[in-house]
């Protein structure tokens, strides 16, 4: 099990959020996306040359900025 940031994740792939990178905004704002310590999210998509990311999670897809994703660690489970 590696810990990278979800950029680095490929789609399919499961990761396993481990640390947020941030303050307290970035903090409240990935809560709101249901984005926090010990979720599992799912990468659906992402776009080449820094565009936004989607995830799953739980029953819903969140999209975010390239910038904002790569604040998220996450900890792979087939790495």
């Amino acid at each position: 099990m590696e810990k990278i940031d979800l950029t680095q994740l490929k789609e399919g792939e499961i990761g396993l959020v481990m640390e947020i990178q941030g303050g307290y905004g970035l903090h409240r704002r990935l809560e709101s996306l249901g984005i926090r310590v010990g979720k599992k999210v799912i990468k659906v998509s992402s776009q080449l040359m820094r565009g936004p990311v989607t995830v799953r999670i739980d029953n819903s897809e969140v999209a975010m900025g390239f910038g904002m994703a790569r604040k998220i660690l996450v900890e792979t489970e087939n790495g």
